[in-house]
């Protein structure tokens, strides 16, 4: 278990869940649930039946050590691995990798989004130690899979051979299909959602930087010295914009020769939207999902509505429709309209500055 290490991905905005979601307190931070726990929170607590809580690393902005050193109070700043600028998966992961094999060169390394939500947690505990074993065993690069229940666009996909244990050695990826081709996707039966959730030792990792993306495996092999020491702040700031700006999955799993997936059910949901959130909340008799204390509904059905505990908020005649609000603003927006929410927070930008986003 000493071995076992945990890299939370916790640096977006999650502009999809504005407003609640905003640049100064993304949604990780928020207790979108209404259970007094953020994602966050949620997302460590998961993990600690595995790995010892020293051992969790966050990579987050700069902008949000603040928020995670309030709600990971015993988190110590070697825990907080700060990015001085956004630079998509690959570096952060990279960050992670070399400080951690620096400490453990025996280390395996489960990494995952902050802003997941699991509901089989039992099931959950399994594939991640079943992943583990796979990865120390194998010296694979692995991934989990998430059955599919939909054809969803907005997920990755991927594709594995045949085989007969849950292990499977991964064919191809696929980004955002079309409705057409997720749908022959799951009629195929040999596709899996990407959940973006990895496994690896840090050695298998860190090799396939070097073979994949040696510029920037580079950068940090150059500083390793540095990590643990009042020199990696410092040294951090200075290579990090000369990381290229590039996902895990483009950058080295899509390349990777031994990459395997393991296939699970685990009642997963990357929460990416109200819509996806409005699944997982306990819905009222007119199929209402109500996050607030003081919300009444009249001849209103079918709609997510999130409002603070301390506003009375009344609703009548709106059906299917995202009510949320937060501080200063107010979103309502029909349900099946919810892709337009990235193009509203673009326009609020422009229009308006980022006071409000």
């Amino acid at each position: 278990m000493n071995n076992n290490f945990v890299v939370i991905m916790a640096g977006g905005i999650g502009s999809r869940f504005w407003p609640m979601s905003t640049s100064k307190h993304p949604k990780q931070f928020h207790d979108v649930l209404g259970i007094g726990k953020s994602l966050l929170q949620m997302t460590v607590e998961r993990y600690l039946p595995i790995c010892d809580e020293k051992n969790i690393y966050i990579v987050t902005n700069e902008n949000y050590k603040g928020l995670v050193k309030e709600q990971l109070p015993n988190f110590s700043d070697d825990q907080i691995l700060l990015e001085p600028s956004r630079k998509n998966t690959a570096p952060c992961i990279a960050y992670a990798a070399y400080k951690i094999h620096q400490q453990n060169p025996e280390a395996k390394m489960i990494v995952a989004p902050s802003d997941h939500l699991i509901m089989k947690e039992h099931e959950f505990q399994q594939t991640i130690k079943a992943a583990l074993t796979a990865a120390d065993t194998l010296g694979q690069l692995i991934t989990i899979g998430i059955k599919p229940n939909r054809p969803d666009t907005g997920y990755g996909y991927i594709q594995f051979e045949n085989g007969e244990t849950n292990v499977r050695k991964v064919k191809t990826f696929t980004e955002k299909p079309s409705l057409d081709i997720a749908q022959r996707f799951i009629d195929s039966g040999d596709f899996y959602w990407n959940s973006g959730m990895f496994i690896w030792s840090s050695a298998t990792i860190i090799d396939a930087f070097e073979k994949y993306l040696p510029e920037i495996g580079k950068l940090f092999n150059d500083i390793k010295d540095d990590f643990y020491s009042t020199e990696e702040e410092a040294s951090i700031n200075r290579i990090y914009p000369l990381c290229k700006n590039i996902s895990i999955d483009y950058g080295i799993m899509e390349k990777a020769e031994h990459v395997s997936v393991i296939l699970a059910d685990l009642g997963w949901s990357d929460l990416g939207t109200w819509g996806s959130l409005y699944t997982h909340i306990e819905q009222d008799s007119n199929k209402n999902a109500i996050v607030g204390k003081n919300v009444l509904t009249y001849d209103a059905n079918d709609n997510m509505i999130k409002v603070s505990d301390e506003k009375l908020v009344v609703i009548q005649g709106l059906n299917d429709f995202i009510v949320v609000e937060n501080e200063k603003t107010l979103l309502i927006c029909k349900k099946r309209d919810e892709q337009k929410i990235k193009q509203f927070v673009t326009d609020i930008k422009s229009k308006k500055g980022d006071q409000f986003i």
